[in-house]
């Protein structure tokens, strides 16, 4: 196979909404291509994308495919993404790594929140966008309504290339109005017949035409003097002047295909071949230095693993891209991120599964490998004198989290192994073992993502697991101050135990002023702070810590051993077991005994006196608040609304965006357990959301009593 230089690769990401044919699409370029000899039919499953069993059990994507096709003297590498949003991650990875988007659009359906989703993530990273029209045969497809729902959504920077002369049953010809051609098909699709543009349809196609000169024109200076001089501009002019507008996304242009029957697909991929800006052409990436990298294939050889595959029969495949110079079968390169030293043994070409043994491949260029030691989803590899490291991928956080246990629990630890495996494939999944709630968590994206972790990890791995909901991690402070002492006395012949610990608890704020007097019944208690802790606690809040003993009541050896002892309850709070945070506790007084008193005596007795004033200071628990977006239809946005409510959520804003309302609101973590179920269901998956954590808030009284209550009952069985 040819080396293609720098400038003669493009690289591009495909999106779509789930069923806009991204698959089918993906078999027609790669048989005109000559890459494969026959188009597969998803329902034969024996397509290029989808070939994992856990895809062809569900009939959707779960991974992104990477392939490419030569053409015209370009190489195209193009990953096709899932277009579920519980699969986003795949989608983030390839935008990252590519530098066009071809975002398709079911005839049916038109603008979709997948679109809207996907549109959002290229705007985020300033990626070109092609709309690609495709399944124009539906007897629901209205090109023109979608193209008016386009423009509504993104604007005047939406231009149509091309037009059906009719769509659904009987489609079979459209106008490109680039080229001022009428393309036409057989029912088998594959090669056009080109004629000139009918009588009856040259209206129409001029008025787009001169739309599109307009269009080209705008994002080039030269090109703008012509057409005021002119009005029209030379084909090559237009490519030029297009090419420009996607690069600086001041131009959407809108495509059409039928991928199903392949028509149009050659077309397209004449546009992309000569149209689509080249990895030269387009922003440089940054390295975790800032330092720009220029994809220079005489430069030092740097490479980026964008993703994991786990294959059967083969193992682990390492996708990369070429960051810069030129890679070379058989070289040594060094970890960035490990310090390890990898050989890179074999470089292919990537087809799906197929893959395709090449001897090098220069800067820009993606491709594969397998049998790499110790490389991990976003490690970069460095030839000598290099010292890159890269860091340009970001993933959203989780939106819905499950505990999962093995049915066998003697299995928990493959379990754990083979879901690091997956984390690999899909840096989307997170993986937490938490030692607060006892449980193992595993946040992911959606109900589907879970659903797809479930299959493969009973089909694959063969080991049976269960889904529990997940506790929720609940804080406990105090509302106002309180006093306790505590005597730990225990004598059992030898040495016995001593200690007693008096001390004053009271809420914690950040700037809050040092403490002095304090009164509790008729006594008043004066405070001399002769030292003070500050514990930033790892689950969230401070523990100021302060020595006001006198007199050596408390030798200073002992103080450790107190504030241990107030740790361990923070660790456990009184009221429901949960971390206790945001609390000042004051040692003002106590005993010892010259003897009898020690470390474990004095760790005890600041523990239970520490336990008696947390009960008597008004506690209260905390839950997690998350600011949620919902980005919703607007003839769905009071059923959204109404459903929030119910999940004890504030709204705190609505706007509209491209098309879809938004609603930004504050909820507890609590309600949001299935919310992503929830939503889908009540907009019939049109509608989609993101949430992160905003902070802790106190949870209403009824709730808390519930909490109490069921913590109580729990430690009495």
């Amino acid at each position: 196979m040819k080396v293609y230089q720098t400038n003669e690769i493009k690289n591009i990401a495909l999106l779509g909404n789930d069923g806009s044919g991204k698959t089918t699409l993906t078999e027609s370029l790669l048989y005109e291509a000559g890459i494969i000899k026959r188009r597969g039919r998803i329902t034969q499953q024996n397509t290029v994308s989808d070939y994992f069993p856990v895809e062809q059990e569900y009939g959707y994507s779960v991974f992104s495919t990477v392939f490419h096709v030569e053409w015209n003297g370009r190489k195209l590498n193009i990953i096709d993404c899932p277009g579920s949003d519980d699969f986003v991650g795949a989608a983030l990875t390839a935008l990252n790594v590519t530098d066009t988007a071809i975002l398709l659009l079911k005839g049916a359906n038109g603008v979709e929140v997948g679109t809207q989703n996907h549109f959002r993530y290229t705007e985020k990273l300033g990626k070109p966008v092609i709309f690609l029209v495709n399944q124009l045969d539906d007897e629901n497809c209205d090109y023109d309504r979608i193209l008016e729902q386009l423009t509504a959504v993104y604007g005047s920077k939406v231009v149509p290339i091309q037009y059906p002369i009719k769509t659904g049953p009987d489609f079979n010809a459209l106008i490109d109005v680039l080229l001022m051609k009428k393309y036409s098909w057989s029912p088998d699709g594959g090669a056009p017949t080109i004629e000139e543009v009918p009588a009856e349809e040259m209206d129409k196609a001029m008025e787009m035409h001169k739309a599109l000169v307009e269009a080209a024109a705008e994002h080039d200076d030269t090109l703008m003097e012509k057409f005021f001089e002119s009005e029209t501009l030379t084909e090559d002019e237009m490519r030029e002047g297009i090419r420009k507008g996607l690069a600086s996304r001041g131009m959407f242009p809108v495509f059409c295909v039928c991928a199903g029957k392949d028509m149009g697909v050659r077309r397209l991929m004449e546009f992309l071949g000569n149209v689509v800006p080249f990895v030269d052409e387009m922003p440089k990436v940054f390295n975790t230095r800032g330092e720009e990298i220029v994809p220079d294939s005489n430069g030092p050889t740097s490479l980026f693993f964008f993703k994991t595959a786990m294959e059967p029969h083969i193992g682990e495949v390492q996708y990369f891209k070429v960051m810069s110079g030129t890679i070379h079968e058989g070289a040594d390169l060094t970890n960035a991120d490990r310090g390890s030293k990898e050989r890179m043994a074999q470089i292919f070409c990537c087809a799906g599964a197929t893959r395709i043994k090449v001897e090098e491949m220069v800067a820009g260029d993606i491709g594969c490998t397998v049998k790499l030691k110790d490389v991990k989803t976003g490690n970069t590899l460095n030839g000598k004198d290099c010292e890159n490291r890269f860091n340009f991928i970001k993933y959203p956080n989780a939106k819905y989290s499950r505990a999962i246990r093995a049915v066998n629990e003697h299995e928990t630890e493959k379990m754990m192994n083979a879901l690091q495996k997956m984390r690999e494939e899909d840096p989307t999944w997170q993986i937490e073992q938490s030692k607060e709630l006892k449980q193992i968590i595993v946040h992911g994206q959606g109900e589907f993502h879970l659903r797809t972790l479930k299959w493969r990890m009973e089909n694959n791995e063969k080991i049976q697991i269960v889904f529990d909901e997940p506790k929720v991690p609940y804080r406990e402070t105090i509302t106002k101050a309180a006093r306790a002492d505590y005597r730990h006395k225990k004598q059992s012949g030898g040495a016995g135990q001593f200690g007693e610990v008096h001390l004053i608890v009271e809420p914690y704020y950040e700037g809050m002023p040092d403490p002095d007097v304090y009164r509790f019944g008729n006594q008043e208690y004066r405070i001399n702070a002769k030292s003070t802790e500050v514990v930033d606690l790892e689950w969230g809040g401070k523990l100021v810590f302060i020595n006001s003993v006198v007199g050596g009541a408390i030798d200073a050896r002992f103080m450790p051993a107190i504030l241990k002892g107030v740790m361990q309850r923070m660790e456990q709070g009184p009221l429901t077991g949960c971390y206790a945070r945001d609390v000042r506790v004051i040692v003002y007084d106590g005993k010892m005994h010259p003897v009898d008193s020690n470390e474990l005596s004095f760790m005890l007795a600041g523990r239970q006196a520490f336990a008696q004033a947390f009960k008597d200071a008004g506690p209260k628990i905390l839950e997690p608040i998350y600011d949620v977006e919902v980005f919703v239809p607007s003839d769905k946005m009071g059923d959204v609304m109404s459903d929030l409510q119910g999940r004890r959520a504030m709204i705190v804003g609505m706007t509209s965006e491209n098309g879809y309302e938004k609603l930004t609101a504050k909820a507890p973590l609590k309600e949001m357990s299935s919310y992503s179920t929830a939503l889908s269901s009540l907009t019939g998956g049109r509608a989609s959301f993101i949430m992160k954590f905003a902070s802790y808030e106190l949870v209403p009284s009824d709730v808390q009593q519930k909490l109490v209550a069921a913590y109580a009952s729990q430690q009495e069985d």
